[in-house]
């Protein structure tokens, strides 16, 4: 009786982490996706090369892992397909064991995603969190046989309605943005802010002396002490966004884009952009086009590309140019619409759901 009921709190912990993990990033595929094509950058450089030619398929790798994530969560809780449940359990956590220590240990990937961006974990913690897993998964796979072997129809249906779900809610946060936006642009936040330091930061200074370290909270002026290093005390207080630039030939353009009101078209790559709904973001541009609400276009492109499509659209509009990383960081869309006051976030569309001017400036007066 105590072995069951020891079992079914290690099946209810591990499978309640896969579920949660699993709907934190259906959520956010793209982001998922994201994840996916710097490991793939990282392995093809590192481990073999074949792993370069995966990144075209990464969204739909990220789609069927996170569903498969919260399928098997729930098929471990319900005890469906127990063994086959386990076993592919397994073989996820080893894979995903490996995929954290390369990263913790080679300093490769400072964020694996498990948690998409609702929970950061250094690599080290991700490592840790999976090898407790691990631990874990490897009990019920000792006592696999103690498992449930039949499971009632009613949680075999369960499990049908959870993949269905869990697909279909990938595909429309693919197809819009996030349902719950957990990066540092979210709409409410305020860009400049945001790239200040909620507090002063503080450091701690180690020094040697006679072959000793000794941690000072000032720099001290002995000239007899040896500098080892600084640590951040409070780390907390860092900015939460320290890499937002646009620029043009003529120089940084951020305090610009901050001030007043602003539309930003934003592209992460012009080689994979949407053409799908350019003729709504074409009457968008030029209707605010000598409105109170001034359009730019930003894209991770060269100036010379920038100059082009915008030529080709026919948008009389400020172009800046920033990086892909960022661009992706702020919008899960390839075009994005971004909706700015004074650096305030006002709203976020994907390109499918491109506003019309009047709503754009609906959101000035509110």
């Amino acid at each position: 009786m105590f072995k069951q009921g020891f079992l079914w709190v290690i099946r209810f912990i591990v499978g309640g982490l896969f579920i949660f993990s699993g709907l934190i990033k259906v959520n956010d595929p793209v982001g998922t996706a994201i994840k996916l094509e710097e490991y793939f950058d990282v392995f093809s450089n590192d481990i073999a090369g074949f792993f370069i030619y995966l990144k075209p398929f990464a969204l739909e790798l990220g789609v069927f892992l996170v569903v498969v994530e919260v399928v098997l969560g729930l098929m471990l809780i319900l005890g469906v397909k127990s063994r086959f449940t386990v076993w592919a359990l397994a073989l996820m956590i080893l894979f995903f064991t490996f995929l954290t220590f390369y990263s913790a240990y080679f300093n490769k990937v400072t964020d694996c995603g498990c948690f998409g961006d609702a929970i950061k974990l250094t690599p080290w913690e991700s490592f840790y969190k999976d090898l407790i897993l691990l631990v874990l998964i490897s009990i019920l796979f000792l006592f696999q046989m103690e498992l449930p072997k039949t499971s009632p129809k009613w949680a075999r249906g369960v499990t049908f309605v959870a993949l269905f779900l869990s697909f279909l809610l990938a595909i429309v946060a693919i197809r819009n943005l996030p349902f719950i936006d957990f990066r540092a642009y979210k709409v409410g936040v305020n860009i400049p802010k945001n790239m200040q330091p909620s507090a002063q930061l503080q450091y701690s200074y180690v020094m040697k002396k006679n072959g000793e370290l000794v941690t000072f909270d000032q720099y001290p002026s002995d000239e007899s002490l040896e500098f080892v290093e600084m640590n951040l005390k409070n780390p907390d207080a860092l900015p939460k966004i320290s890499d937002f630039a646009v620029w043009n030939e003529d120089g940084d353009y951020s305090e610009e884009v901050f001030t007043g009101n602003k539309v930003l078209i934003l592209v992460s790559s012009m080689a994979k952009i949407s053409e799908s709904n350019l003729d709504r973001i074409d009457q968008l541009v030029n209707s605010l086009t000598g409105s109170p609400v001034q359009p730019i276009f930003v894209a991770a492109a060269s100036q010379i590309e920038i100059q082009d499509f915008t030529k080709s659209r026919g948008w009389d509009v400020l172009s800046l140019q920033a990086d892909a990383t960022v661009v992706k960081t702020i919008i899960r869309a390839n075009p994005g619409i971004l909706v700015l006051k004074d650096g305030e976030v006002l709203a976020k569309y994907h390109h499918n759901n491109t506003p019309e001017a009047g709503e754009v400036l609906d959101l000035y007066i509110k």
